[in-house]
């Protein structure tokens, strides 16, 4: 069974603004606000790109942010968060 891909909401559909640690991310769809933390912003950066296993992201934030550190259980935990509220889909 293949692994799934996570892809995030396209990005004309979001507004996003850093905000000192913050960043808020107006989600045009639901109409709803969300206030994210490090590694949110940086996951819904790096899936902007294209649709990618949770391997390949979890290379990518640590290559491109180093903000994970191999760290597969908080990846897992964020990516949960991010499906739930529908800024990211699992295909």
């Amino acid at each position: 069974m293949p692994e799934p891909l996570f892809c995030a909401t396209p990005a004309e559909q979001l507004r996003i603004e850093p905000l000192d640690a913050l960043t808020l991310v107006y989600h045009r769809a639901s109409g709803i606000t969300h206030l994210l933390v490090s590694p949110a912003p940086e996951i819904l950066a790096v899936l902007a790109g294209a649709p990618m296993t949770q391997a390949a992201l979890l290379a990518r934030l640590g290559a491109d942010f180093s903000v994970i550190d191999s760290d597969e259980a908080l990846l897992s935990a964020r990516l949960a968060e991010l499906v739930a509220s529908g800024l990211v889909a699992v295909t």
